[in-house]
């Protein structure tokens, strides 16, 4: 007879069990209202004041990044050992859902699902702006370099990926593991508060759960609503720059209200019909539009590139990671750190949603997918938009070397005039922008659904049509009452929410190698592995 191994994970908690129904729907009690309430609140509070709620809560931003920068940098880097050893480990045998679960989405969907959550947009956003302002100085450069130099170039290059490669996808593979095994193997609610059980027990389901889940749907809420109303800004300066039409705040709305209509009909077509569709479409057009830059524009360039950036990452990995003794403070704060504190404060949204579609996967295949192979493919498009925008800008072609970094939403469309096809490729970018846009507010509704469901993932379809619309309706309401304060304010909220999160996900980091530990030793003593 082998020992006899106890789960310590028996839980008798149902997902939705302390639910209400008013009209119909299907509510968790005390996270639902409050969340409301807290959101109702803070949305009015900046609309009436959104010079002064920006002006107090970017003070407050930007002291707990001063203050906390070692805490934020420290724990980044564990997020990242700690996923590289379990690909390695033997728990990399573990499979989400049971060892004869099957994946729902083939590996395609799924990573196309994954990769447009995380960051799709984003790429869209910065990855001809940020090596740009870093190679001109626009604000700091890394490790103090002389702008305009090929160290400047080199760096840039290394130090734009360092931010959209292993760190921020090892967050949020922390969160979304930690969510899948929980959930899926444990039978928890698919909720933030079920990663809490190795350390709450029980006490998880009471107000120490309640309070966590009310803090990962504001920071979600807020997240969501600001990368809209950024996002329709952005889309709003392509427009103007390719069709010289106003981008003022009459067609930002007009951007919100139809990228809110379509997430509504694929909210209605469900996760198969709608995101899934979407993302493949995403993962299409982003696949075109780097493909052409590669081919049509300096392509030996984009070449050297490649090589440039991945040996510049690598090679500047520990210095770029160190949090102490930086002579660069300005610049590793402004940039660094405000990173990493708005992808944790992202994760709860991206956790879950990846986490919601990867049932079926091995811990190994899951932290691979989530955290090597998108790193590597963002090399291959940082090299493209970032290193065809620097070739532009040291040869002196075009007004991002005329003029350098002077509207980041632009600099995409900018770096696109001075390839061929400018008007097709440039209408493709801000399809892509608004596609990249539709997939986050469709999935970040579903997230928050299910968390204010009590962790049910069947929730009446009423309820996400109610969150996309309130998702559109803040963002709306923030531009056309406040506008860029306003936005900024509740930006400020969503990253500084970042602290809170990160102790957070220590301790979520903690209880998810304790449980799989503890799974592979009953799954050894079943015989099943």
């Amino acid at each position: 007879m082998g020992e006899v191994v106890k789960d310590e994970y028996q839980t008798d908690y149902v997902a939705g069990q302390d639910n209400i129904n008013p009209f119909g729907l299907d509510l968790h009690a005390p996270v639902f209202p409050i969340t409301a309430i807290l959101v109702v609140l803070f949305v009015v509070g900046t609309l009436i004041f959104p010079a002064e709620a920006k002006s107090l809560l970017d003070g407050a931003k930007w002291d707990i990044i001063a203050t906390f920068d070692w805490f934020f940098l420290l724990s980044a880097n564990i997020f990242v050992v700690v996923c590289l050893a379990l690909i390695f480990m033997p728990v990399g045998k573990i499979r989400l859902g049971g060892m004869d679960a099957k994946p729902e989405f083939s590996t395609l969907s799924w990573f196309a699902m994954l990769f447009a959550a995380g960051m799709g947009i984003g790429l869209m956003f910065w990855a001809v702006a940020e090596p740009t302002a870093y190679f001109t100085g626009w604000y700091e450069t890394p490790f103090n370099v002389e702008p305009n130099t090929p160290e400047a170039a080199n760096l840039a290059m290394g130090a734009t990926m360092y931010h959209w490669g292993l760190h921020p996808w090892a967050v949020y593979a922390i969160v979304a593991l930690s969510l899948a095994f929980f959930s899926f193997n444990k039978n928890m609610p698919l909720t933030i508060r079920s990663a809490f059980f190795p350390l709450l027990r029980d006490k998880v389901w009471g107000w120490p759960g309640h309070i966590i889940d009310i803090l990962a749907v504001v920071a979600t809420i807020f997240g969501l609503a600001t990368s809209l109303g950024f996002g329709a800004q952005q889309a709003a300066a392509g427009l103007s720059y390719l069709f010289d039409v106003s981008a003022g705040i009459n067609v930002q709305m007009a951007i919100i209200v139809g990228v809110t209509a379509v997430a509504l009909i694929s909210v209605l077509r469900g996760l198969d019909g709608g995101v899934k569709v979407l993302s493949n479409i995403n993962m299409s057009l982003a696949g075109i539009l780097l493909f052409f830059i590669i081919f049509a524009g300096p392509t030996m360039t984009v070449m050297e590139t490649l090589w440039v950036t991945s040996s510049s990452y690598v090679g500047n990995i520990l210095q770029f990671s160190n949090p102490f003794g930086r002579e660069d403070e300005a610049w590793f704060q402004g940039w660094t750190v405000f990173y990493w504190a708005w992808w944790i404060s992202w994760s709860p949204f991206v956790g879950m949603f990846i986490a919601r579609v990867s049932r079926g996967r091995t811990v190994r295949e899951f932290v691979t997918a989530v955290l090597i192979i998108p790193t590597v493919i963002t090399v291959v498009w940082m090299s493209a938009f970032g290193g065809t925008a620097l070739e532009q800008i040291q040869s002196g072609i075009g007004a991002l070397a005329a003029n350098g970094l002077t509207d980041v939403p632009l600099a995409m469309f900018q770096m696109f005039e001075n390839l061929p096809l400018t008007g097709i490729i440039s209408f493709v970018g801000i399809i892509l922008v608004l596609v990249f846009f539709v997939t986050s507010s469709d999935s970040g509704s579903l997230v928050i659904d299910s968390i204010t469901a009590g962790g049910k993932t069947d929730a009446p379809t009423a309820q996400r049509v109610f969150w996309v619309v309130m998702e559109g309706a803040i963002a709306a309401a923030l531009i056309f009452g406040g506008g860029e304060d306003a936005l900024g304010a509740i930006q400020a909220t969503a990253i500084s929410a970042g602290l809170p999160f990160t102790a957070i996900l220590l301790v979520m980091t903690w209880g998810l190698l304790k449980g799989l530990t503890h799974e592979r030793k009953l799954l050894i003593a079943r015989g099943e592995m």
